[in-house]
């Protein structure tokens, strides 16, 4: 028997094009002035799900998203690697939503959805890079959350004894959570001082480090399968018709949520529920002032290490 996956993933800026635009007056991202890539520790968070796939067969990997219409690009990339299908919550009562707003947003989603045994997430977003909205999640959710993961070891379905080598309380944690638990989850977690493996219930919440292993890239078949993969927005604004193809193959449908298609309290949602507020801008440009040519030459080499021990630049 198989496992259902859902791996939070976010379409963001790339950080590495940021121009004098990059930021609106209000103090929000202006993504329209960024190219937008698929944000990278989800893609770790994606291998994640993609091998438990492969290792467990019949479990089934959805990507779930949330923001503009072109937002649906990270959900044909999902399927291309792998993924079996996507949801994007798209919405202009979304628009300037912080991890607060986002993760209520992504919660309801998610209950709709109702039928998982695990999300997954990147740890940060490279835009925002809070690390808040997985773990904000799993506490809207009321699931027990692992971060920092680096690796799923093992997943057991069936409820372990207290008594268990590794001593979880499944029996409390779901009585505490009114929580019906499906089985075990074993998780390394990369910390800044070392490894730690930990074991815990499922349904939860994991997000994933960047020094997890790199995603799969795009698999040729999923490519030709999926490329037609559409929105209902898209195929009304696309000359194409895309109509007819969806409709025979139904696979090709990717969901689209707005805010009346889950159930949210709207007070929660964009600007209005965000209590994150950017008080000011400042543009830093750094400048070298200095700098000094060495040579291929060990004595120069040596003379320069002790330059920087002397200056405490390192040591």
């Amino acid at each position: 028997m198989g496992f259902k996956i859902i791996v939070l993933a976010k379409q963001v800026p790339d950080t590495r094009n940021v121009g004098k635009d990059a930021m609106k007056a209000d103090g929000t991202v202006n993504r329209a002035a960024l190219p937008a890539i698929f944000n990278p520790e989800d893609l770790n968070a994606l291998e994640q799900a993609l091998r438990l796939k492969d290792r467990y067969p019949g479990s089934e990997v959805t990507i779930l998203t949330m923001g503009p219409g072109r937002a649906a690009d990270v959900i044909r990339e999902g399927l291309y690697r792998g993924a079996d299908k996507g949801y994007l919550l798209t919405d202009r009562a979304f628009a300037g939503s912080d991890t607060l707003a986002t993760s209520y947003a992504i919660s309801c989603a998610i209950k709709k959805i109702k039928d998982f045994d695990l999300i997954i997430a990147g740890r940060q977003a490279i835009d925002g890079d809070t690390a808040q909205v997985g773990p904000q999640v799993a506490e809207k959710l009321n699931l027990p959350q692992v971060t920092y993961a680096e690796e799923i070891l093992s997943m057991k379905e069936g409820i372990v004894a207290e008594d268990d080598k590794y001593g979880v309380p499944h029996a409390k944690l779901a009585e505490e959570l009114d929580l019906k638990i499906n089985g075990t989850l074993e998780i390394k977690r990369r910390l800044e001082r070392g490894v730690e493996t930990v074991v815990t219930p499922f349904p939860c919440v994991i997000t994933v480090n960047a020094s997890a292993p790199n995603c799969r890239p795009r698999n040729a078949k999923a490519v030709m399968k999926y490329k037609h993969a559409r929105t209902v927005t898209e195929i009304q604004d696309q000359s194409e018709d895309y109509l007819d193809l969806t409709l025979d193959r139904p696979y090709l449908k990717i969901e689209e949520w707005s805010v009346s298609d889950i159930e949210t309290d709207t007070k929660w949602l964009g600007l209005s529920g965000s209590p994150t507020k950017v008080k000011k801008i400042e543009n830093v440009v750094f400048q070298a002032k200095e700098s000094k040519r060495i040579s291929n030459d060990e004595a120069e080499l040596e003379e320069l290490i002790v330059e920087l021990i002397d200056n405490h630049t390192i040591g």
